[in-house]
């Protein structure tokens, strides 16, 4: 499309999907000048509320944060139960409650510290936008933007507003954020732009038409860091579970009840009432969610002190589970600033002629990096008149503009400007830009021609008798840690694929620079151009080789589908517009900080000082967070296991249940609760391998199983063989059976053992010898009758039950270690 400079395009290209995204922007406003809006007219809108702030939060109110944490069913549950423990007259047994309030207590603070700590960052990198007012360009965060306010739009913007077209030199928008189309849709003076679309060519000014709430995309441009019901495993498998526990009480509970009221065991109500209650107490995971929760939200706060702002909190788990990264190689393997190095004169080109043409096509575009490199090198020229420009595109990869006394200058991709050329002059500078491309320089082409490109909008074609007049080379400075981060994911087993739209000869000598695996250098590389449309046959080149050049932003995103299609979870790293489609798709997207508006609001993750050297670490969060909970859950599992076992035999044997509430706080307290958070955060070296949910039921159900089943032996038998000593011996027995079992549970699934994990086991246990030793907690508190009769038969049945716990652990925990090198820590 060659644009005439007033902003009015020689053609207008149809809205794509204009239906779809809502009715038509208002035409009839009246129309800001082009010095903007004056101080008065802003205060005025102000003061009348339209600006471009929204009602949507960054993260969730102090009221609704107390609400989830305080406001759930088993939370109610153990209230109630706690009341009628209290009713019961044993103070004791209702201790429980203290974990309802703990549980509550820690959820509200570490939440309210972590949204805090986002909505800081939130205001700190929250998108901006540019605006004349009173004839002045100035940057403004995007929620202080007003109704009939004049933007600024360039390439790499994200639209923060609805708006009206009033001048445009060359603008393209990318709408399919909004409306799946995938074809950018070219806008010209007069045409509605969309907040939440993406500028992908070409400027423009246009006036705000809807703003705030009203804005139809408002929640896409303001969409800093928030909670979001993102997908996750863990937290659809944890949910499931929850709602499978909630199931078994409402059936189990009745028959639990009338168990405990037929029992010639309890001595009135009482008795059969706190019988009841341990029974349900035992049955509720009280502290699962909070600890999922919390390890999410310390995982997030641990990357931001990393520099890694997670947008999604179960983008933390997303990332234990890429096996794929895809790489760009501007911004991420090299640094993203680039620099002119030298100006190749081709023969018979006129170095004033070259030079000024140059300065007139970066001060046409200068809205990326490539152009400001060339600006700084070659300044507009005073006497060059530009009377239309075609804004660069990724997609075709070139641009152009049309002097006044000097014909059509081409800037571009040497193998797009000069497509098919293999002889004369347009040969022998593909030659020595296809040289200049292996040794890993970035190299245009300027080229010119007398006639203008034919066409308009994205058809718009290359003009006639093009001739090749210089090449400009430019210098990318690899980063200094690329070779350690790709050498890291490779150790890790996560395949690396470089995806780039710079030539692919550069890409390849890049990639073999730093070392990315299969790739010795330029010849490596694949030509984009000649991948297959077809989905299937795409997804087999891109499984098998790993540097692509001239990659388009539909292929990118293409490449990334056709990877998920073939069971991979992929992660997609860029800084440009053209990666923000690919970004979206991807399980993890990760913008850099220094990149576009538009790859910052779609990415799960922003590396906020642009350093990709942060990823690793990352992952490693990831992967620790995951492979963490999975093992803080057997732990709560396996109690409401042996929980539902021990109510399923008293409601066959009709015998009183064999724990009291606070020997169960106890075993909770030391085996499960503390242990569980400490675990949950200590580091973790474990791959990630699918099946959380499985695995972790693989682990709990035989272990829990044998641990009920060996607490009411313990019971049982303490009744047979020592008669008068009563159901608070035989409940003590129970107790000290599965407080042995838990605490080797416990010290099965710290292993590796270390230091740390070492000294919890024993913590732990030393509280449990401390609180035998001493009566006034034993008898009075926790209310066992410890007996050296009762040892004796705890001890007798622990042993082998240990034993069995410890093989069935082993053949639990064996399928959680995909190999050798995957093994937690």
């Amino acid at each position: 499309m060659l644009c005439r400079v007033d902003g009015q395009s020689a053609s207008r290209a149809p809205v794509v999907g204009e239906g779809a995204i809502g009715p038509p922007t208002p035409a009839d406003r009246p129309v800001t000048g082009p010095a903007g809006l004056s101080v008065a007219e802003v205060a005025e809108r102000v003061a009348a509320g339209l600006t471009n702030a929204t009602t949507v939060r960054t993260s969730r109110t102090v009221g609704q944060i107390v609400r989830a944490n305080v406001l759930t069913f088993f939370n109610g549950l153990l209230t109630a139960l706690w009341v009628v423990a209290v009713a019961t007259g044993r103070w004791q047994n209702a201790l429980f409650g203290g974990v309802v309030i703990a549980n509550a207590g820690i959820g509200i603070v570490q939440e309210l510290r972590a949204k805090r700590t986002l909505d800081r960052l939130a205001v700190l990198n929250a998108p901006r936008a540019r605006v004349v007012r009173e004839g002045v360009v100035t940057e403004l965060d995007v929620a202080e933007l007003v109704l009939d306010d004049l933007l600024e739009i360039r390439a790499g913007d994200q639209v923060p507003a609805d708006a009206l077209v009033r001048s445009s030199v060359g603008l393209t928008v990318d709408e399919s954020l909004l409306t799946g189309e995938s074809e950018p849709v070219t806008k010209a003076a007069g045409d509605p732009v969309r907040s939440g679309s993406v500028v992908v060519a070409g400027s423009a000014r246009a006036q705000t038409t809807a703003v705030g709430d009203d804005a139809y995309a408002a929640r896409l441009a303001t969409e800093a860091r928030r909670f979001t019901t993102t997908y996750s495993e863990m937290v659809a498998a944890t949910n499931r579970l929850l709602r499978w526990i909630a199931v078994v009480l409402v059936v189990v509970s009745p028959a639990v009840l009338w168990s405990q009221f037929r029992s010639e065991d309890n001595e009135g109500w009482a008795d059969a009432v706190t019988g009841t209650v341990a029974a349900l107490v035992g049955m509720v995971p009280e502290g699962l969610v909070l600890l999922t929760t919390l390890a999410f939200m310390v995982a997030s706060l641990t990357l931001v002190r990393q520099q890694t702002l997670v947008q999604e909190l179960p983008a933390v788990e997303g990332l234990a589970r890429v096996d794929v990264v895809c790489l760009d190689k501007t911004g991420t393997l090299t640094h993203g600033d680039v620099r002119f190095d030298r100006l190749d004169l081709l023969d018979g080109a006129d170095a004033d002629g070259v030079r000024k043409a140059l300065g007139a096509l970066a001060g046409a575009d200068a809205a990326n990096a490539t152009a400001a490199a060339i600006t700084a090198a070659f300044p507009p020229a005073a006497g060059a008149t530009v009377v239309g420009a075609v804004p660069f595109s990724s997609a075709r990869k070139w641009s152009a503009v049309s002097l006044a006394d000097a014909g059509t200058w081409l800037l571009g991709a040497p193998e797009m400007v000069l497509a098919g050329a293999a002889t004369g002059a347009a040969g022998t500078a593909r030659h020595r830009a296809d040289q200049l491309a292996a040794e890993g320089r970035r190299v245009l082409l300027l080229a010119s021609s007398p006639h203008p490109p034919p066409g308009s909008g994205e058809d718009v074609g290359l003009p006639q008798d093009l001739r090749p007049v210089a090449l400009v080379v430019l210098a990318e400075r690899i980063r200094e840690d690329a070779a350690e981060v790709l050498g890291y994911f490779t150790e890790q087993g996560v395949a690396l694929k470089v995806i780039s739209g710079d030539n692919p000869r550069t890409v390849g000598a890049v990639a073999a620079a730093v070392g990315v695996p299969g790739v010795s250098g330029a010849v490596d590389a694949v030509d984009a151009r000649t991948l297959p449309e077809d989905d299937d046959a795409l997804a087999a080149v891109v499984e098998t080789a790993s540097v692509f050049g001239r990659v388009t932003p539909h292929q990118k995103r293409a490449m990334v589908r056709a990877l998920q299609r073939r069971g991979h979870v992929v992660a997609m790293t860029g800084d440009g517009v053209n990666d923000a489609l690919a970004l979206k798709d991807a399980d993890i997207g990760v913008a850099m900080g220094n990149g576009s508006p538009a790859t910052r609001a779609v990415a799960q993750l922003v590396l906020l000082d642009g350093r990709f050297a942060h990823l690793p670490a990352a992952v490693a969060e990831g992967r620790r967070v995951i492979a963490n909970i999975e093992r803080a859950a057997s732990l709560f599992l396996v109690k409401n296991v042996y929980s539902l076992v021990l109510a399923l035999v008293t409601v066959v044997t009709v015998a009183a249940y064999p724990l009291e509430p606070v020997q169960l706080t106890l075993i909770s307290t030391v085996t499960i609760g503390v242990p569980g958070f400490f675990l949950a955060l200590l580091p973790n070296r474990r791959r990630y391998v699918p099946g959380f949910l499985r695995r972790v039921l693989c682990f709990a159900v035989p272990v829990g199983v044998l641990t009920g089943i060996a607490a009411y032996a313990g019971y049982a038998l303490t009744r047979w063989l020592v008669p008068g000593a009563g159901v608070p011996a035989a409940r003590t027995a129970a107790t000290l059976v599965v407080l042995a079992l838990a605490l080797w549970t416990l010290l099965v699934l710290a292993r590796p053992l270390d230091g740390v994990k070492a000294a919890l086991v024993a913590t732990m246990a030393a509280v449990v010898v401390l609180v035998l030793a001493l009566p006034a907690l034993a008898e009075d508190v926790v209310l066992l009758q410890v007996s050296a009769a009762v040892l004796g038969i705890a001890a007798a049945l622990a042993v082998p039950a240990a034993v069995l716990v410890e093989l069935a652990g082993r053949w639990a925990l064996a399928a959680a270690r995909p190999d050798a090198a995957g093994r937690d820590g």
